[in-house]
């Protein structure tokens, strides 16, 4: 999806809190930028924070299972060799 191009565009009413808007007409101006311009680039940012959060929750559950078993020997076993090759350095 590409959201930094709008092909279509679809009028809305909002309720916004005064000082918010104020704010953003603000920031907008100074931006060089209309309202709805700066509010559109608002949502596709929200929007793309929301994915990529989702996506960590996702990879959190594949991988916060814990190790398989044969994951546990396998780094047991580098543990020992590295411990090993420390004593024998000293």
């Amino acid at each position: 999806m590409n959201y930094g191009i709008i092909n279509g565009s679809m009028k809305t009413a909002i309720s916004i809190d005064d000082g918010l808007l104020q704010e953003a007409d603000e920031t907008a101006r100074l931006m060089g930028l209309s309202r709805s311009r700066l509010f559109g680039l608002a949502v596709v940012d929200f929007l793309q924070r929301q994915r990529r959060e989702q996506m960590l929750l996702r990879l959190n559950e594949v991988y916060g299972n814990g190790e398989e078993p044969s994951e546990r020997r396998l780094v047991k076993g580098i543990k020992a060799k590295i411990r090993r090759t420390v004593k024998e350095s000293w």
